[in-house]
């Protein structure tokens, strides 16, 4: 008999020594996670006040941990969240690197990003709508639920089937509540007045960031990081013929900020190809240089 509490403890003791082998590879996994994130978030060009909110939403959810860690008194974070911008300026990144990062730190258990848009919400008949919702919702748990141009589910009135979507999002948010986060986005304006259109959504989003749109120069450094990861360099005439085709009228909202550049960028990559792989004699610096003539608007 006597040989069993030995075994039983050196079960016990070799489990535990497992435990902690599992939780030190976890640590090391979510501090790898939280440097790539942060790395990810500093190297984005402009958007220094977003990039400000997205870390104080960090250190307040990473001190929270800490204080009910120790026993102190914690109040609960609500980080559904509302985006409003432009095409093209960084909505979307910014929230899978928030979804990294609140993951290093044990928020949310998985931190991925579930995109989803009107269509991929709304249905054609009634219960139907619910049903998708439900579904994207489940898909998000434990990470984001990213709703792209969400202002789009008050539009067709009493009787369309958006008002229904928000209906069952709100009621997810209640039953699901701390098992995911739900980020809104789309246009400024638009924004606001779909929070203006049902009062009780605006205290459900207490964080609501605005991304503006890019300086030229910003643009300019985009435009520059995308060919640099690609093995690319523009010429001084390249930059300069594409600071002609950014300049753009600042009450204009379809200019498409980064996302424009990165299709002038792409589009410019397919010229170059063409216009090197017709000369006799191909260098390396060919292959990697855009010229002025590469960069065209349409």
């Amino acid at each position: 008999m006597g040989i069993w509490p030995v075994f039983f403890d050196g079960y016990r003791l070799e489990k535990k020594s497992e435990d902690k082998a599992v939780e030190n590879f976890q640590q090391i996994d979510n501090k790898a996670l939280q440097e790539e994130a942060l790395k990810e978030l500093n190297s984005l060009i402009g958007l220094n006040k977003v990039k400000e909110i997205i870390r104080e939403l960090y250190a307040l959810s990473q001190l929270q941990i800490r204080r009910k860690k120790e026993g102190l008194s914690t109040d609960p974070i609500v980080l559904h969240m509302i985006f409003k911008g432009n095409p093209g300026t960084g909505k979307t990144t910014v929230a899978r690197i928030l979804g990294k990062l609140l993951k290093s730190i044990g928020v949310l258990e998985k931190g991925h990003v579930v995109e989803v848009e009107r269509a991929d919400l709304v249905g054609e008949y009634i219960g139907h709508t619910a049903h998708r919702v439900r579904e994207n919702v489940k898909k998000a748990l434990g990470g984001i639920l990213f709703v792209d141009e969400a202002y789009s589910l008050a539009r067709g009135g009493e009787k369309d089937f958006g008002k229904e979507a928000i209906d069952t999002l709100v009621k997810e948010m209640e039953d699901n509540r701390n098992k995911f986060i739900l980020i809104l986005a789309g246009y400024k304006h638009e924004m606001e007045y779909f929070l203006s259109t049902n009062p009780g959504l605006h205290s459900r989003f207490p964080i609501q960031i605005d991304f503006p749109d890019y300086t030229v120069d910003e643009l300019l450094q985009i435009a520059e990081v995308m060919v640099k990861s690609r093995q690319y360099k523009l010429t001084e005439s390249a930059k300069k013929k594409l600071m002609k085709f950014l300049i753009y009228d600042d009450n204009s909202r379809e200019m498409g900020n980064a996302r424009l550049v990165r299709n002038i960028i792409e589009r410019a990559i397919r010229k170059h190809a063409v216009r090197v792989l017709n000369k006799a004699n191909i260098t390396k610096e060919d292959l990697i240089t855009i010229d002025s003539i590469d960069i065209r608007e349409d």
